[in-house]
């Protein structure tokens, strides 16, 4: 019995990409959809070694080697094939399964269910296509989805038939417990026989970055319905959390280069890629932590786009949140938010392939997106609130776990809100700041009585020499202070015990380069 399951084994290469490994091993660069490298099996001068991210192999034409990740490592690094699966499990940041004598019982389970999963999706394509399809086929075209987009998707119609799929499926040998495990039909509240779980509706096939069907979404064609959508519940071979809808059919566009991204809905991602713009959505919920890692391994900067009513810019704010923790060099976010109350479905069937292209494009960088979202949060007619929202931008910079970049966030977030501030007529700090003023601004920022004195001592062009470097400390010292108060709130372990004993020597450093200065 194997130790390792397929879908352990295909989740594995879907998180880390084939050039990832061969990366550090031979140097690569893009030729078109591919990346090109000298051969690390034969000694060569012009480069015929290949890798292809999308299919998820390498192949070497000198030397007539062909793999994917796990080949790579135990052919060119001399691994073993449980060390090569231990070492991508690393980089992945993957558990190892241990070893259970149950494994490959439930791997043969899954197994099953997806393969009632794939009869179930060929299933619903033929209803679309038949006599009770009729309907669906009218709302599809009226939606502007010609049949060719249809097989594309593998689009299908579930009958009003209460047991319609249940039966077709048994007939052929499926055991209903097998299939409500699928998720295909649901268990009856009073306990009676299990009944399709989708009826009466437009089918959209789930599938995972292999294109294998999962689970299935469903669209009501009855107005009244209680659930316009309906998803597939979570079962062992669809988790919410990881599926990404359209990201087999996205990886293709994205080979020519151009950005990726993540809408929320089914006709949303089934028109950006009809307009070649190669886009995802998550299951009818906020992105997950998995599921923005996944994005990042596709690209470094995907387009987060939000329906234009408030629900949507609402989503867009939790997504901000949701993400500024994990943000950093080469994984980072732009934000688009369609205009008009639509979304980028209306934008593709009222103007065109080009037009949502270029929505699109105009996407805002994560930190100007998210000044804005701060800046409109409410009125700055008073004092307290313009303070809250200096407040509010600084906690967000320090909410990003890369220092660095919080740092630089920090300082983005705040150059912003100086040129509002000039364009609301508030005072700002001038080029050359005076002795008094410098003096103020070193009280504001409760330097010490000392600093203030022996500046208020010094003539001003003594003073006026260093302003952008007292300046500087100033702001460094505020920002440090606002953070020991913040921690000094909740100490509770021995880590935050750590940072803030360090923030303290930061901050004792710095009140010695201001006496020094002055």
């Amino acid at each position: 019995m194997t130790r390792f399951s397929d879908q352990f084994l295909d989740e594995l290469k879907d998180r880390v990409r084939v050039s990832d490994v061969v990366g550090k091993r031979v140097q690569l660069r893009r030729q078109g959809r591919e990346l090109v490298g000298l051969s690390p099996f034969t000694k060569e001068r012009s480069p015929s070694f290949f890798v292809n991210d999308d299919k998820g192999f390498y192949h070497c034409f000198s030397s007539a080697k062909h793999g994917d990740a796990l080949d790579f490592l135990q052919q060119v690094e001399r691994m073993t094939f449980v060390e090569a699966v231990e070492h991508l499990a690393s980089m992945a940041g993957l558990e190892l399964p241990k070893a259970d004598p149950r494994a490959e019982a439930e791997a043969a389970r899954r197994k099953s269910l997806s393969d009632w999963l794939e009869v179930a999706a060929t299933w619903f394509e033929a209803r679309l296509r038949g006599h009770e399809g009729a309907r669906a086929r009218a709302e599809l075209e009226r939606r502007g989805l010609p049949p060719e987009v249809w097989v594309q998707f593998r689009l299908g119609y579930a009958p009003a038939d209460r047991t319609g799929l249940r039966d077709a499926l048994v007939q052929r040998g499926a055991r209903p417990g097998d299939l409500v495990a699928a998720g295909l039909l649901a268990d009856p509240e009073d306990g009676g026989a299990p009944f399709d779980r989708f009826r009466d509706r437009i089918i959209f096939p789930i599938c995972d970055a292999r294109g294998r069907v999962v689970s299935f979404g469903g669209r009501a064609m009855n107005p009244a319905s209680r659930a316009k959508y309906l998803n597939g519940p979570e079962t062992a071979v669809f988790k919410k959390g990881r599926v990404l809808y359209g990201l087999h059919t996205a990886r293709p566009l994205l080979a020519a280069g151009g950005p990726l991204v993540a809408v929320e809905g089914y006709m949303d991602v089934i028109a950006c890629q009809r307009a070649d713009v190669a886009a995802v959505a998550a299951m009818g919920t906020a992105l997950t932590e998995e599921q923005m890692a996944a994005l990042w391994r596709l690209h470094e900067e995907p387009t987060l786009c939000f329906d234009g009513d408030k629900a949507g810019r609402q989503a867009a704010g939790r997504a901000m949140e949701a993400a500024l923790p994990l943000v950093g060099p080469g994984r980072s976010f732009r934000f688009s938010i369609v205009r008009g109350g639509k979304d980028p479905d209306d934008v593709f069937r009222e103007f065109g392939a080009q037009a949502l292209r270029d929505s699109l494009s105009a996407a805002t960088p994560f930190a100007r997106a998210l000044f804005e979202r701060e800046r409109d949060a409410q009125p700055l007619d008073t004092p307290e609130r313009r303070a809250g929202l200096k407040a509010r931008l600084r906690a967000r910079a320090y909410a990003i776990r890369d220092r660095d970049l919080a740092h630089a966030y920090r300082e983005a977030l705040f150059g912003w809100l100086d040129e509002l501030r000039v364009r609301r007529g508030e005072p700002v700090k001038p080029a050359g700041a005076s002795a008094e003023a410098m003096a103020a601004a070193v009280a504001l920022r409760t330097a010490g009585e000392d600093v203030v004195s022996r500046l208020l001592d010094l003539p001003p062009e003594a003073v006026d020499g260093h302003a952008d470097r007292l300046f500087e400390l100033h702001s460094r010292l505020g920002d440090v202070e606002a953070r020991m108060a913040d921690l000094r709130a909740v100490l509770s372990d021995a880590a935050q015990m750590a940072e803030f004993a360090a923030l303290k020597g930061e901050r004792d450093g710095i009140r010695r380069e201001l006496r020094g200065v002055a």
